[in-house]
């Protein structure tokens, strides 16, 4: 049974509301591991898909999963159930534009405006 709880069936949910997978993985794997499955098994129909590992979040249990944490570390024993299946959401981060790029580098204007009467 020990290699029963050493796995853990989990699906991504995608923003359109369909799921990749169930898929098994250990509970020692990585979060940039599902982020690579997630960026393999991206269904090639869907608009706006991810392009590298960078452009996934995972979320689960209302958190943001962090890529060198393991599945073991991120499990919530609240939403986790023995034998059943786990659901995380799949965010797509749109790459950055050059335009963005630059406008980061700007200093912030005060828009704020005092009228005295």
């Amino acid at each position: 049974m020990a290699g029963v709880q050493d796995q853990l069936e989990i699906k991504f949910r995608l923003t359109d509301g369909s799921d990749i997978g169930p898929k098994s993985f250990p509970t020692a794997a990585s979060v940039a591991t599902l982020k690579e499955t997630v960026l393999a098994q991206w269904p090639k129909e869907k608009e706006n898909g991810p392009r590298t590992v960078k452009d996934v979040k995972l979320i689960s249990a209302g958190r943001i999963l962090e890529n060198s944490r393991t599945i073991g570390e991120c499990r919530s024993p609240l939403c986790d159930v023995p034998g059943g299946v786990t659901t995380m959401h799949v965010v797509v981060q749109p790459p950055s534009t050059e335009k963005d790029k630059k406008a980061a580098h700007l200093p912030k204007q005060n828009k704020c405006v005092c009228v005295i009467l």
